[in-house]
């Protein structure tokens, strides 16, 4: 079997404190990492580091747990950028020199689970290398303004954190003709992890008890809220990557718009954000999922307890 060579370049926070406000950070950026990590028709090339969900100075050393945890330390890892683009002041750093290496030695696909911005700044460093990019996938984007991102059923709307945190990345990727698919919300609330799924993972293998393990006070996050359940967002790029039949798509094109940030609440003053929007309006071609097949569920499960 011809294995796919995939970069990822993720956010890693699972099990981690939030460190902006109360409460645990996001774990399916692990779900996507191992799921990855045991699909048959994937090559790991490297991991970078961004920061997001936490700081970098947690993200780098969990991808670096995660590799000698999970791969016996047979993926290299990098550290990337702590904070968003500078366009008056562009600094490279570890993760986008050693992407840029890999890339100058074959064509691979880009899971870019956080802020896009060390694929930004490779492009801003090394615009030559674009072509070799065969594709990044990414989890960002929604239809209209008004696709709000409601985590339960209270009424609190969540961030379009990965493009919110790095506008320009993405701005840079559709300038430069980067193949682009998006794995927004709109598919990701359709796919839930729920109490007896983490009962199920706590009997598999160490990474799996360890997603388990960690996913608890996640889960507990999103009950709190009214749900059920949680969605794992990043997990439908890893899985897109490795099964695409399993992910149902449309061609849409996107573009950048400002709107009032439906994530204020508040009477008091009007406060404005860029929104990644996608229709088939002018803009910039993306592949757009939006659905899964029927059955998903046991084939995502399938995958994590292999």
């Amino acid at each position: 079997m011809m294995k796919k060579k995939v970069w990822i370049d993720t956010d890693l926070s699972v099990g981690m404190t939030r460190h902006k406000r109360d409460g645990y950070c996001d774990v399916d950026d692990g779900y996507a990492v191992l799921q990855l990590m045991k699909a048959d028709n994937i090559e790991i090339c490297g991991i970078s580091a961004v920061f997001g969900n936490t700081l970098i100075e947690n993200s780098y050393p969990l991808s670096k747990q995660m590799s000698s945890d999970f791969a016996l330390g047979e993926i290299p890892v990098f550290r990337g950028a702590g904070e968003a683009i500078n366009l008056r002041e562009v600094k490279s750093n570890e993760a986008v020199e050693a992407l840029a290496e890999a890339l100058q030695k074959q064509p691979m696909i880009i899971m870019a689970i956080g802020p896009a911005t060390n694929v930004g700044l490779l492009l801003l460093k090394y615009p030559e290398l674009k072509n070799k990019i065969q594709e990044v996938v990414l989890v960002a984007g929604r239809r209209t303004a008004q696709d709000y991102f409601k985590i339960g059923n209270k009424g609190n709307h969540a961030q379009d954190l990965n493009f919110d945190l790095d506008n320009d990345a993405f701005r840079l990727m559709f300038e430069h003709g980067v193949p682009v698919t998006l794995c927004p919300f709109e598919i990701s609330n359709k796919v839930w992890v729920k109490a007896e799924d983490l009962d199920a993972l706590a009997k598999g293998d160490k990474g799996n008890q360890w997603l388990a393990e960690a996913s608890r006070a996640w889960l507990q996050q999103w009950v709190d809220q009214g749900a059920e359940g949680f969605n794992p967002f990043d997990v439908l790029a890893s899985h897109y990557i490795i099964a695409p039949e399993d992910i149902i798509s449309e061609y849409l094109n996107a573009r950048l718009e400002i709107h009032q940030d439906d994530t204020v609440k508040t009477n008091v003053k009007e406060v404005f954000k860029s929104y990644l929007l996608c229709d088939k309006k002018e803009g910039f071609p993306v592949k757009y999922c939006y659905d899964v097949v029927p059955g998903y569920h046991k084939k995502l499960m399938d995958s994590l307890l292999k």
